[in-house]
């Protein structure tokens, strides 16, 4: 241990240490709160005005976080929040939570933390603990945190200890939440490592420690990559199903009763989130530079990657050859999907969240309207489609679900199944339903004109 970390766990102990919680979105607002809650000064930095501005005057800016718990944090007058990063010297801790997004070639994009490391420079100071929870692939800290912080004048680790601990937030979860969520934290010498857990303990129940920050940036890799691994997996399935005429959720529904060796997953019209979509193609660019081929995760990566394209030929196809009602007869005369009116039904990336980050509706909405389909959609949480930075020009609002644009509407492409549509009003009320995550699966009546994909 050093005289830092000394120093370092002391504050911790009689809660005078200061945070500095570097990206205010997601994953940093939660952690903030949960910091103060656990008896610590926070001050939250954001380069967007807009979040700094939303918290002081008490408001939120994402659904699952109640404004109540930021007016609550700001009673205890140990939240502050600003755009200018030189208050990080007032910090005794800094932590990064900034995108990492890929390229336009599907490589990583470090350049959030990059920026951010270097805006930060200028104001470090010895005795800091600066840790990093953006995903990214095993070696960032070392390679890349690590040469920007000496280049300011600091030795890491003995001015400036270095950590990684990844972030596991799961907006929308009713059962786990940021302090509940175990945190994995690591770093490449002890005196780091006990300085992270101590800080890390006063904000989550537990937190486990790894040997080094590459073990725990790929502890974050594997866990996501597994979930897209499986995804992949029941998602070839489904493709497969559909040609054997087998009902693929009644099959995974079965197998789940086995009370061993066996998780359900699900299948979809895409990967979306922040993670999921991007966390395996951070692996296989670091895989490549040891020459080492990561077959497996990229094959899952492509089939995953396809579904949008899957969903929007079953659209054309049940356009085209429309389902029959119970006397054998098409439901609809056929027609084409160009000039078609389609209401996506869903663009949030999973059910009864605002995030669109990499939702699968932004693909499926550029590949409609590509083949000429008038693309509309609906969704209670996100009632304007914000700009990304991979679909920035598909600004658009969501339409109410009347009964009329039900009607209007060619087919209904149920995308993001949010739990409080009533989806046996939606089949009713439609002409022609294509349902991609089996919302309408307790639909008893009209079942005919429901196709799934």
């Amino acid at each position: 241990m050093t005289a830092h970390s000394d120093r370092f766990l002391a504050k911790v102990a009689d809660k005078t240490l200061t945070v500095g919680v570097v990206g205010l979105g997601y994953v940093g607002l939660p952690l903030a709160l949960a910091f103060i809650k656990g008896g610590l000064t926070v001050v939250g930095l954001d380069i967007d005005p807009r979040k700094p501005e939303a918290i002081l005057a008490g408001e939120t800016y994402l659904k699952h976080i109640p404004a109540s718990d930021i007016q609550t944090a700001l009673a205890t007058k140990r939240l502050s929040a600003t755009t200018d990063l030189s208050q990080a010297h007032r910090c005794d801790a800094l932590i990064i939570c900034v995108p990492t997004p890929l390229t336009a070639a599907r490589e990583p994009d470090l350049s959030f933390i990059e920026n951010t490391v270097r805006a930060l420079g200028p104001h470090l100071r010895p005795g800091q603990l600066l840790a990093l929870e953006s995903t990214t692939w095993p070696g960032t800290t070392d390679e890349i945190v690590k040469p920007l912080v000496q280049s300011f004048g600091h030795k890491a680790p003995e001015d400036v200890m270095l950590a990684f601990s990844p972030e596991r937030e799961d907006p929308g979860n009713a059962r786990f939440h940021t302090r509940t969520i175990p945190k994995i934290v690591g770093a490449d010498d002890e005196a780091s490592r006990k300085s992270a857990e101590a800080l890390y303990a006063c904000a989550v129940e537990r937190v486990v420690a790894v040997s080094s920050t590459r073990a725990a940036e790929l502890t974050k890799l594997l866990e996501n990559i597994f979930r897209a691994v499986n995804i992949a997996l029941v998602n070839e399935l489904k493709l497969l199903c559909e040609k054997l005429h087998i009902d693929v959720w009644e099959v995974i529904d079965a197998a789940a009763t086995k009370p061993f060796g066996f998780m359900p997953f699900y299948p979809g019209p895409g990967l979306g989130g922040h993670c999921i979509p991007i966390d395996p193609f951070y692996l296989t660019w670091k895989a490549r530079e040891v020459e080492f081929q990561t077959r497996f995760i990229e094959l899952a990566g492509e089939i995953n990657t396809g579904m949008p394209a899957h969903v929007v030929r079953r659209v054309q196809d049940a356009l085209n050859d429309p389902p029959l009602s119970d006397n054998g007869q098409p439901i609809f005369t056929p027609r084409a999907l160009r000039g078609a009116r389609v209401l996506l039904l869903g663009v949030a990336y999973k059910a009864d969240v605002d995030d669109v980050r990499e939702s699968p509706a932004l693909a499926i909405r550029e590949l409609l309207e590509e083949k000429g389909a008038q693309v509309r959609y609906h969704d209670p949480f996100v009632h304007k489609m914000p700009r990304t930075r991979k679909h920035g020009d598909l600004e658009f609002a969501s339409v109410p679900l009347t009964d009329d644009e039900l009607a209007q509407s060619d087919v209904v492409l149920i995308v993001t199944a949010h739990k409080d549509i009533d989806y046996a009003h939606v089949v009713q009320k439609a002409r022609l339903v294509v349902d991609t995550r089996n919302a309408c699966k307790s639909v008893k009546q009209d079942k005919h004109k429901v196709v799934r994909a």
